[in-house]
């Protein structure tokens, strides 16, 4: 059995991460569950990433993390593929703006 490359399915969203998380941007899938992500950070600072099934998760869950948060780390310069809830909403904190690019699609 091969592994699948990844395959986009829905358009590419973008915020600019900062000290203040922006308005969350959701992300769709064209596909019935769709629930893996490209997610590229271009800038030269971690992104505390924020998400959830609606705008006030994602803000909520954009939160530095200094003991324990929701927010997932982005390290500068990564790109990761991730798996969250299909069509989420995501934002981001950082400690300079960073900018963030997300597909949805499926494959590794």
């Amino acid at each position: 059995m091969g592994i699948n490359a990844f395959t986009k399915t829905g358009n590419t969203v973008t915020f600019t991460a900062a000290v203040t998380a922006p308005t969350p941007v959701q992300c769709s899938s064209s596909t019935l569950g769709g629930n893996q992500y490209r997610i590229i950070n271009s800038g030269t600072t971690t992104v505390f990433l924020g998400y959830g099934t609606d705008a006030a998760n994602a803000t909520t869950n954009s939160a530095t993390v200094t003991s324990s948060g929701g927010a997932f780390p982005l390290l500068p310069g990564t790109d990761e593929i991730l798996t969250f809830v299909p069509n989420a909403y995501f934002t981001g904190t950082s400690s300079a703006t960073a900018v963030i690019y997300i597909t949805p699609g499926d494959g590794v």
